[in-house]
């Protein structure tokens, strides 16, 4: 996957909570064997009426949001079934980083995403940011208030910055080990050819050894 460093690009707003994987990429499209082609198929039922046009009334549909590339929703995105789909299908529209607030129920923290959404982002280089309600709710009001916003996301400072005349900026928080494997693009596989001089080195002791007790 492809490192990331920092974006800049027009922020998109979803003002829903409790988006689960079913209505980020619907069941019917999950028959392909690919990993591609799931993007144009993002939110489905909201994108597109019964006759197959897209709904003027759907928040992805409206010009000023045409090209966007960060994406900001509400509390618990991703939850329901664990279809690593749902993160293609964000990825593959164009979607770079999503952010989703963080809520306090009652002295506990709740994450903006769910778990396996979480990680099954950061295993293909989608960058989830967690803020503050109050903190979402004014990227709502800049978004709604100047059209076709841009914001910056810098990872290493772990700040989102609204581009505006009097920029505002956000930070956030992330594991240090999520940081460093988006920061050098390193999913799963890679992380493991990290270590393959010491794997080739065990495979090795271990067929000398397979091969001594069969002699």
């Amino acid at each position: 996957m492809e490192p990331f460093q920092s974006h800049k690009g027009i922020v998109a707003t979803l003002d829903r909570a409790n988006v689960d994987t079913d209505q980020i990429i619907p069941k019917q499209f999950l028959k392909s064997i690919k990993r591609t082609g799931f993007g144009e198929n993002l939110f489905f039922d909201w994108r597109y009426g019964e006759d197959g046009k897209p709904d003027p009334g759907f928040e992805l549909n409206q010009e000023h949001f045409k090209g966007a590339s960060i994406l900001v929703t509400r509390n618990n995105f991703g939850c329901g079934s664990s279809r690593e789909h749902a993160v293609w299908a964000v990825i593959q529209y164009g979607f770079k980083a999503v952010i989703a607030p963080w809520q306090d129920r009652n002295g506990s923290r709740v994450p903006g995403f769910a778990d396996i959404f979480h990680n099954n982002s950061v295993k293909n280089g989608l960058l989830t940011i967690e803020l503050s309600e109050s903190e979402v709710d004014e990227i709502f009001r800049m978004v709604d208030r100047f059209k076709r916003i841009e914001a910056t996301v810098d990872l290493d400072e772990q700040r989102v910055v609204l581009h505006l005349d009097e920029e505002i900026s956000f930070h956030f928080e992330i594991d240090p080990v999520i940081k460093d494997h988006l920061q050098r693009g390193l999913d799963d596989i890679a992380l493991t050819l990290e270590h393959e001089p010491d794997i080739t080195e065990f495979e090795k002791r271990h067929d000398t050894q397979i091969h001594a007790e069969s002699s």
